[in-house]
């Protein structure tokens, strides 16, 4: 497939691709029809040779060129096959594109420091596991890196110590190798019930971008565990705009994770 795409990645050679795919062809004719020089144009049929597409019949005096379709038929049924993987993605798309138009949305509003503080977020899920299971996601330090990153991202380090006064970390890297390091306190923490923390996202630098104050309850329902997390920020930094425009979409990515990590640890048992 590589050697195929290379081949008909140029421009000239894609002409002759369709010129030979109406009829065979000699060096001369396609070089007519092209406006190329018959040099470039068997360098070119050469290229296209070693890739499979076309064969070559010696007539007497002259080389006639013919289009293989086999290659081609393999070819496009791979690009078919990508263009049915896109959109069963679109999704993913999707989101990168509600991010983008958050992050121009907020840029207007970022013109002073502490220009988000205040603002309030709720997510809600219900997850098809009992309430202590899901608290072991997110006090157990192993558990809680199993999901607590968005997609393409690396988690390095991560805990939440259930314990007044108790400590507060999530770093992760993404795939360009940039860290991204938040750290805080655990104010209140009632077993399988509560878990209230903050967590200051530092820049690059080590200076804070913004601050969350976390409130997570936890509430047993028929076959599983009502989740509610209710955010807070303050101290909010005219740079923090990346990060306050994927609140929304980011936590929603992260409790994907969560239940798909609940599930998981369900099936194994």
């Amino acid at each position: 497939m590589e050697g195929i795409a290379s081949a008909l990645g140029d421009g000239a050679r894609w002409q002759i691709v369709e010129l030979l795919a109406e009829r065979p062809r000699s060096v001369g004719e396609l070089a007519e029809l092209t406006g190329l020089r018959q040099p470039q144009t068997t360098k070119h049929l050469q290229t296209l040779a070693r890739a499979g597409l076309v064969a070559v019949y010696p007539l007497g005096q002259r080389r006639v060129y013919a289009l293989e379709s086999a290659p081609l038929a393999m070819f496009a049924d791979r690009v078919r096959e990508l263009a049915v993987t896109a959109d069963a993605h679109q999704d993913e798309r999707d989101v990168l594109a509600r991010y983008r138009a958050a992050i121009e949305a907020e840029s207007v509003l970022a013109d002073r420091e502490r220009w988000a503080d205040g603002r309030a977020f709720v997510f809600e899920r219900t997850l098809a596991a009992p309430p202590d299971a899901v608290w072991q996601h997110w006090v157990d330090p192993g558990l809680l890196a199993s999901w607590w990153a968005p997609p393409s991202m690396t988690v390095t380090a991560c805990v939440l110590e259930p314990t007044e006064g108790g400590r507060a970390v999530l770093e992760y890297r993404d795939a360009d190798g940039r860290r991204y390091r938040s750290e805080g306190r655990v104010h209140t923490a009632v077993e399988r019930e509560h878990l209230a923390f903050d967590l200051a996202v530092r820049d690059a630098a080590g200076a804070v971008s913004f601050t969350g104050h976390y409130a997570l309850a936890l509430a047993a329902v028929p076959h599983g565990t009502r989740l509610r997390l209710d955010l807070r920020i303050t101290e909010t930094a005219v740079a923090a705009v990346p990060y306050i425009a994927g609140i929304e979409t980011g936590w929603a990515q992260v409790l994907d994770n969560l239940a798909d990590a609940l599930t998981d640890d369900k099936e194994r048992r």
